[in-house]
């Protein structure tokens, strides 16, 4: 019997000639994302809220035929999102919205939003449709399997979860929020004859320092252990997002591992919750985000979309 090697970085097409953005890449599966991609031949810019954090994560790139910059985002400041958009004069073939805080604390972003939501959901939101314009392949939009929280859904009472935060509540809704804007932006893509496809990923169990911000100790003690026993590090957990990246799939399309209960393994199609796939929870989050960011969806070459194509 023949044995089919699963898929890796050495099966990403040749990169040489195009532009990726990659938020959040300073560490984590953000800085394997980059090296992957810089690698295969592309440029790659780091969008990092710390600047020298970014420049030393660049420095760490090796082997790469592509090459890399570092701009400052910082997602939970929407002015900072603006500027960083309103700098692009070129195209864009990629846009990876790796970038995200989990299970933290309670605080607010800039704009007073929780932050989870803020800096995970509306800072992605807003950067996507400030970059639209320039872009001219695909958005990647790093997920969880976290969406899959029992009861989980948007709370659109009360998206900033004032007086009932829970940090994984909280993530959680962010999670399922970056699956519902990625359905709903794929719709208005196709709505306006526009070749950007707008996809998604999860990592399963990847092993980074996300995990270490944790609001409670005792989350953070058995993250410690999993880390070390079940996860995989993070050149293995950004393999989806750079299959969703690298591979011709479909629209609204989501990635995963192929391995027991999508924790770890190579990349593959996956599935997600009924309430990841409603369309009308999408549209309303969507018109949600529109309100609360001051942005809205331009098309392709700059105009509105109508009220008949929503």
């Amino acid at each position: 019997m023949t044995h089919t090697p699963k898929w890796n970085t050495t099966d990403i097409p040749d990169q040489t000639g195009r532009t990726a953005i990659v938020t959040g890449a300073n560490s984590g599966l953000g800085i394997a994302t980059v090296e992957a991609l810089a690698r295969a031949g592309a440029h790659v810019v780091l969008a990092v809220r710390d600047l020298k954090r970014g420049e030393s994560a660049a420095a760490t790139v090796r082997g790469a035929r592509g090459t890399v910059e570092v701009r400052r985002l910082d997602l939970a400041d929407l002015t900072s999102v603006r500027a960083f958009a309103a700098a692009w004069q070129d195209p864009v073939d990629l846009l990876i919205n790796n970038a995200g805080v989990m299970n933290i604390p309670e605080s607010r972003t800039k704009d007073g939003f929780e932050m989870q939501f803020g800096t995970n959901h509306l800072g992605h939101f807003a950067l996507t449709n400030l970059l639209l314009p320039r872009l001219t392949d695909r958005v990647v939009t790093v997920a969880s399997g976290a969406h899959r929280l029992p009861g989980n859904h948007i709370h659109f009472d009360d998206l900033n979860l004032t007086g009932a935060y829970r940090p994984v509540t909280a993530y959680s809704q962010s999670k399922l929020a970056n699956l519902l804007f990625t359905l709903e932006l794929q719709r208005r893509l196709a709505a306006t004859g526009s070749p950007v496809r707008a996809l998604a990923a999860h990592p399963g169990w990847a092993a980074t320092n996300l995990q270490g911000a944790d609001a409670s100790v005792l989350r953070r003690a058995v993250m410690l252990v999993g880390n070390r026993l079940i996860a995989q590090d993070n050149k293995a957990g950004a393999l989806p997002t750079l299959y969703a990246a690298t591979q011709d799939l479909p629209g609204a399309s989501y990635v995963g591992p192929d391995g027991l209960g999508e924790m770890r393994g190579a990349p593959t199609l996956v599935g997600r919750t009924a309430a990841a796939s409603d369309p009308a929870s999408a549209r309303r989050l969507w018109q949600a985000s529109e309100e609360l960011t001051g942005v809205t969806f331009p098309s392709p070459i700059g105009r509105e979309v109508t009220e008949g194509a929503r």
